[in-house]
């Protein structure tokens, strides 16, 4: 049974009846849910000291500490959801991809994937490879009781140009040679991704996920005629394959202002918007159908509160009629931001939608 069906007596299970999840199912609310992409991490205090002598990547292959990190703005913000604490380039490491997170660089791939020798590397995910992430929600639902817990992935995209750049790039230029000089190599290989992705879903679905987010960090870097043709294919794969588990699936990019339309026809029930464009705007570009994640720009947290209070007045405004509304931010939390200034903006948002 999935986080979110009612079970054959009619009783909700724990998380049914949370606001996040009636706000993804478009339903109504008793405030407006909020959490905030990036939550658990350098922002707080106590995560820098859990994390203290332990690599990124080992500390996502530790379940008591992943469930600790997870939890932490859980308890101290009061958000409405948790996001599961890992990386997009876990399940690649756990297929052995030989890749590591350099502190200040981010994920960079010994051996880069560029030909089609090379996509013979990436071997299917199975449930074994991640046991893991079994593990630590398990320990996670069993903690959270009625707060949801969000699982996530890497869009195949976003991993594709990890893979052939071998590392974080402003320019994607062997990522796009690739996708413009052998589309069939790039088909087969968006085609993996999906595999590994939908396969990375499901195992954080069936140990207990409410919810799960799509990351296309780096789709806003192509033109909507190449997503259209070169990458929602796949990102659809990857919603398909999860849609029978009847989760909110969630669908989210950087500068993705041109293609919100796209990325709600790629499948997903809630679309997120970066700060760039306005609720209303965005609503009107995905459609019809879609709840709407977002969009408070991460920066504003370094106002005075009472600047933060006036653009969170705007972004609910904005939001004002929407048939789903997530609060969130257009970005992750900022490594330095002051955690009591998302503490506080949990609490204003809950005050200001209270119905």
């Amino acid at each position: 049974m999935s986080a979110t069906d009612r079970p054959a007596k009619g009783q909700p299970t724990a998380t049914y009846d949370s606001a996040f999840l009636k706000a993804c199912r478009r339903e109504p609310v008793p405030h407006t849910p909020v959490w905030f992409m990036r939550q658990a991490g350098r922002s707080l205090p106590e995560y820098r000291k859990v994390r203290e002598g332990v690599a990124m990547l080992e500390s996502c292959m530790r379940p008591e500490l992943v469930t600790e990190i997870t939890l932490q703005p859980v308890r101290r913000h009061g958000v409405d959801a948790a996001i599961y604490f890992s990386d997009i380039v876990v399940p690649l490491k756990a297929i052995g991809v030989d890749l590591d997170i350099k502190p200040g660089v981010g994920p960079v791939v010994a051996e880069p994937i560029r030909s089609r020798a090379d996509l013979a590397r990436l071997r299917d995910l199975t449930p074994e490879d991640v046991s893991y992430v079994t593990e630590a929600i398990g320990l996670l639902t069993a903690e959270l009781g009625a707060t949801p817990l969000i699982g996530f992935a890497g869009a195949p995209f976003t991993l594709a140009s990890y893979l052939i750049e071998g590392g974080p790039s402003r320019t994607y230029e062997h990522t796009k040679a690739l996708m413009y000089g052998d589309p069939q190599l790039w088909t087969d290989l968006l085609d993996r991704l999906a595999a590994i992705t939908s396969a990375f879903l499901k195992v954080q679905i069936d140990a207990g996920a409410s919810a799960v987010q799509l990351f296309d960090s780096w789709a806003g870097a192509l033109a909507p005629a190449d997503y259209r043709r070169s990458v929602l294919p796949a990102s659809a794969k990857v919603f398909q394959a999860v849609e029978d588990y009847g989760v909110p699936r969630i669908h989210f990019g950087v500068g993705t202002g041109e293609l919100l339309g796209l990325m709600g026809e790629a499948g997903a029930d809630v679309v997120g918007v970066d700060w760039r464009v306005p609720l209303d705007e965005a609503a009107g570009r995905v459609g019809g159908g879609k709840a709407l994640q977002g969009n408070l720009d991460p920066a504003i947290l370094f106002a005075p509160t009472e600047a933060v209070e006036a653009k969170t007045r705007e972004v609910l405004a904005a939001a004002e009629g929407l048939e789903g509304h997530v609060f969130n931010l257009g970005h992750g939390v900022m490594p330095t931001t002051d955690p009591d200034a998302l503490t506080r903006l949990v609490e204003y948002v809950h005050e200001q939608t209270a119905g």
